[in-house]
């Protein structure tokens, strides 16, 4: 007897433009870095509104605030997202890690059957995505052709009129907006040392702390220099001056070495705590590159190291001697 093995339809999974309560409060968790790995969307292809053969398909990541971007930047438009595995990593770091990458995306093109899906043989992504794919390669391997879209998801709508991104469409920002939002995930990473910090009553400490993770990316552009580990001990050498000041000037009876060696312990100690703690946002902006984050780390670290360790033996013996 003679079976005929009949293919189920593609698995499209259906999503709307509207963000619900539950939607923005997985937002907020996720500003606050709580359950950073539960942030995420089963990868696979979904639906938005009537679409058909026709529809475009966007590409995203599995981070939900990727997802949630894309998805309610569309409203009115019909159309495909297919989302890839990125870990729950956004575009633009997923892309430097290389999970928003050429395998993964030809992958879930094949997995999603999306060929049986739609007529046309085009993907379009987010301009922050092409560090992590080849465009050729995709192309011979999926037969699909990639169309890098706007870095903003916002400006899809006025995109697709003619699949054509204005100057102002291909340009980074990176507003105060966009820093004062990482400043939660940056302060819950410190948290315990700051609570520790208070508890000793370390003023200084806490002073750089605050500095390196709310000031830094607040005061980013006015500060000079081009490297964010240099402009991180711009700033904490500025927090640290009053500190400095106010050592050199207590109990004016003490000896004028001594005064000036409590000075020097924050003027050693609190710049690179905060320089130290600037790098971390060079993971968060298009300003930098990996190759400029390693050059730069190799360059500023061991000056970080030194100061900090110069200035904690100082401390400790000048503990002793008072």
């Amino acid at each position: 007897m003679l079976t005929i093995d009949i293919m189920p339809p593609p698995v499209v999974k259906p999503t709307s433009s509207e963000l619900t309560f539950t939607n923005h409060w997985d937002h907020l968790l996720a500003r606050w870095a709580v359950n950073r790995a539960g942030h995420i969307v089963e990868p696979g292809l979904y639906s938005l509104g009537n679409s058909t053969s026709d529809s475009p398909v966007f590409v995203t990541a599995n981070y939900t605030l990727s997802f949630d971007a894309l998805r309610s930047a569309l409203k009115g438009i019909d159309g495909y997202i297919l989302v890839l595995d990125t870990k729950g990593i956004n575009v633009w770091c997923a892309a430097g890690k290389g999970t928003f990458g050429t395998d993964e995306l030809v992958f879930r093109i094949t997995a999603t059957r999306l060929h049986e899906v739609v007529k046309h043989r085009v993907v379009i992504l987010p301009q922050l995505g092409a560090p992590g794919v080849a465009a050729h390669e995709v192309k011979k391997r999926a037969h699909f052709k990639v169309e890098y879209g706007p870095i903003r998801a916002e400006d899809l709508p006025e995109y697709l009129k003619s699949h054509t991104a204005t100057p102002e469409m291909r340009r980074v920002r990176f507003t105060l907006k966009d820093r004062i939002t990482l400043i939660p995930v940056e302060l819950v990473a410190v948290l315990l040392p700051i609570l520790i910090l208070i508890i000793i009553g370390s003023k200084g400490a806490i002073a750089a702390v605050l500095a390196g993770t709310v000031l830094f990316p607040i005061l980013l552009p006015w500060l000079p220099t081009h490297n964010f580990s240099t402009k991180g001990f711009t700033l904490g050498g500025v927090v640290a001056l009053p500190f400095a000041i106010a050592a050199f000037l207590r109990s004016p009876e003490s000896a004028l070495w001594l005064r000036s060696a409590w000075a020097l312990v924050y003027a050693l100690l609190i710049p690179p705590i905060t320089a130290y703690l600037a790098l971390n946002f060079t993971g968060s902006t298009t300003f930098t590159s990996r190759t400029g984050v390693k050059k730069e780390m190799f360059a500023y670290l061991p000056a970080m190291a030194w100061m900090f360790g110069i200035g904690l033996l100082l401390n400790i013996a000048l503990i002793f001697v008072h």
